[in-house]
């Protein structure tokens, strides 16, 4: 078993273990399929230390519940910076395990914390893939339960996040209505 395989076999392990079900299927272990799928897609010339950050984007989200937080803006980033410390985390402990060397590691736990979007390719990679999943599997079950201003701010901030290139590729393969696909050319 190679070092890659047995970090991904590991991150599914610990994903299968989510409570939520989501198409019959442990949710975090379907996005990180997913992740994986969709980062295979868009970077077919990913090196290990991105492939294992796709896959464990979410690992053990439900670990830390976003209602263990206090509402509003500020606890909802407290909250998005403890899970990428714990995703990055557990994700070390993994590829350690799997004995990937210290550099390797450290490249998947900055690319799990977010640590130099628009500076570094592979954290840039992982963002745009992240918008990728989100705009193909969960952009419409989240549009059908907010406002057309909620709506329009999150695929604004989406976009943001983005690479130039990733943005153009959204608006070459998805069909979104002239409000939200301006989000993407600006």
């Amino acid at each position: 078993m190679t070092h890659l395989t047995q970090a991904l076999a590991a991150i599914d392990q610990a994903n299968s273990a989510d409570p939520n079900l989501e198409d019959g299927a442990p949710a975090a272990r379907l996005y990180g399929e997913r992740m994986s799928a969709e980062l295979d897609r868009l970077f077919p010339e990913a090196n290990d230390p991105l492939k294992i950050a796709a896959r464990g984007q979410h690992i053990e989200r439900w670990t830390v519940p976003r209602a263990t937080y206090p509402d509003g803006k500020a606890g909802y980033h407290a909250w998005r910076r403890d899970l990428a410390g714990h995703h990055a985390e557990r994700v070390s402990e993994i590829m350690a395990q799997a004995g990937y060397g210290d550099d390797d590691v450290a490249a998947a736990a900055r690319m799990l914390r977010k640590e130099g979007i628009k500076r570094h390719a592979d954290v840039q990679a992982l963002e745009d893939t992240i918008c990728f999943v989100f705009l193909k599997w969960y952009f419409a079950p989240f549009a059908a339960k907010h406002t057309d201003d909620k709506v329009l701010g999150i695929v604004q901030k989406t976009a943001r996040k983005m690479s130039d290139a990733g943005r153009q590729r959204v608006l070459a393969e998805f069909d979104l209505p002239e409000q939200l696909a301006a989000a993407f050319r600006d």
